[in-house]
């Protein structure tokens, strides 16, 4: 197994809920360490620049103004398999179908508000990290 690197974002929702304790000790139960953390509230363009990706979808507005709408906590976290195991964690992008136990089951609302956010595969992990966080921040 290789060790990697993926961003983690606890969405407004779970914030404003009061889980930020709750999913950061998860993470570290799972065996993640925390490379870089941040709370940060995001500006439209850093949010709209992030998901830039799906500008073209139906939900890219939706989903800039609810990322944009309170303060997220960014993190980078690292461990054998950390991309594939932080998604099995996590769950289902959709918190009602998601697995008994995982994040998104415990703390998410509905798909847009799923409580987290990860990458998904070691490219994606790259720019994203490089997104929010400096070089020097993660060293």
């Amino acid at each position: 197994m290789a060790v990697e690197r993926t961003l983690s974002i606890i969405k407004p929702n779970a914030v404003e809920d009061g889980h930020i304790g709750a999913i950061v000790s998860r993470f570290e139960q799972e065996g993640f360490r925390i490379v870089a953390l941040r709370m940060e509230q995001l500006t439209r363009a850093k949010a709209e620049g992030f998901y830039a990706v799906h500008r073209e979808r139906p939900f890219f507005n939706a989903l800039v103004t609810f990322m944009t709408r309170s303060k997220v906590v960014l993190m980078v976290l690292e461990r054998d398999s950390a991309i594939s195991h932080y998604r099995e964690v996590i769950g289902a992008t959709d918190p009602a179908k998601a697995k008994d136990g995982t994040i998104r089951k415990l703390y998410g609302k509905n798909v847009e508000e799923n409580a987290v956010h990860g990458s998904d595969a070691p490219e994606t992990a790259r720019f994203e990290i490089g997104w929010f966080f400096t070089g020097f921040e993660v060293a």
